[in-house]
């Protein structure tokens, strides 16, 4: 099952992955502040599959270099239209932040234009009601209307519907503002005496930086996928079993678990409790025995779902289940008790 869901994700991402390329192309062709996303393999690094039926495809943008972190307290009193408030707009959560167009060394004129920069500042919103409507007029004129749909929202977020040859997937398009020359204050990782990651793993993830996503109103989200992909990447170099557990908790998630196009449990809950497991357990001898290993992933993951809290494994008092449904999440935990009540039947 682990190898036929395999199969499948990939060659979805393929086929996502050509027909968003050929759409950013078009969008990077009518407005150069996009940059067209690369045709780079199951790999790329732009794409994250959160479930089988949808994934989140972040969109470069161009001509914003050499940032720095902001150091003084800016009050913002403006709604995303740039009109007056009379109170502050509230601040960002931890891992939110504003961004000044001020804070990066070289900036394209077109940040500083009002479409997008309000009292210096550069507004997610705004961004992504110029990216929708190149979006929308890309898939017209890249004669692609069969194959991709504009889906309704309630936020200025960006979704297509994509139709592949075995199915439809939901993609979500983020405008990305890649940071590659530094690692944000607010990521205060490694924590101290910590034996996983190695030391050397630690600073090759820092000197690769972090990305700031338009996924809100005002406040730009960090996000960390070149880290994230790097630590996946040699999970298993001593021989272990990590990577197993985690697809074979993946599997059990889609089929069992937490099935649906729109899981409350995506992948990257499950990669996040992935390494906060081999954080506490950093020794080779602790992944040798698959049974073991895989009940102590599918334990952890019951207890975050229980209490409603999970941890991003970047920046604290961060809980990536904070806006989840608690009715869905008690209705995994209780499957997920009765999976571990009796889990012989699938380690046989």
């Amino acid at each position: 099952q682990v190898e036929r869901r395999r199969y499948l994700v990939s060659k979805a991402v393929e086929e996502v992955q050509k027909i968003i390329q050929q759409l950013t192309a078009e969008i990077s062709c009518k407005a150069t502040r996009f940059q067209a996303i690369s045709n780079s393999g199951i790999h790329n690094e732009n794409i994250k599959v959160l479930a089988p039926s949808q994934f989140l495809i972040t969109v470069p943008l161009r001509g914003l270099t050499g940032y720095r972190e902001c150091q003084v307290r800016h009050w913002r009193y403006y709604t995303v239209h740039g009109a007056k408030l009379l109170s502050s707009v509230r601040d960002p959560e931890e891992l939110h932040q504003w961004l000044e167009v001020e804070q990066f060394s070289k900036s394209l004129q077109q940040w500083h234009e009002t479409d997008v920069n309000v009292e210096g500042d550069l507004v997610p919103a705004k961004v992504l009601i110029i990216f929708r409507e190149l979006v929308e007029k890309s898939i017209i004129s890249c004669n692609l209307s069969s194959k991709v749909t504009v889906l309704e929202s309630f936020s200025s977020v960006v979704r297509v519907a994509v139709e592949t040859s075995e199915s439809q997937v939901e993609v979500e398009l983020v405008p990305a503002v890649e940071i590659p020359t530094c690692w944000p204050e607010k990521a205060r990782w490694p924590r101290c005496l910590k034996r996983w990651p190695s030391q050397e793993k630690v600073q090759c993830i820092k000197s690769l930086g972090f990305d700031l996503l338009a996924r809100s109103n005002y406040h730009w989200q960090l996000c960390f996928s070149r880290a994230e992909h790097i630590l996946m990447e040699g999970l298993d170099e001593d021989g272990g079993c990590r990577m197993k557990c985690f697809r074979v908790m993946r599997q059990m998630k889609e089929d069992v678990w937490c099935a649906g196009n729109k899981p409350v449990i995506t992948a990257y809950h499950l990669q996040t409790v992935l390494f906060w497991t081999c954080e506490k357990y950093p020794r080779t001898k602790d992944w040798r025995c698959f049974p073991e290993a895989f009940l102590r992933l599918v334990q952890k993951l019951h207890k975050c779902v229980s209490q409603h809290f999970l941890k991003h494994y970047f920046v604290k008092n961060t809980n990536l289940l904070k806006y989840a449904n608690t009715s869905d999440l008690d209705l995994v935990a209780s499957k997920l008790a009765v999976f571990l009540e009796n889990p012989v039947f699938c380690l046989d």
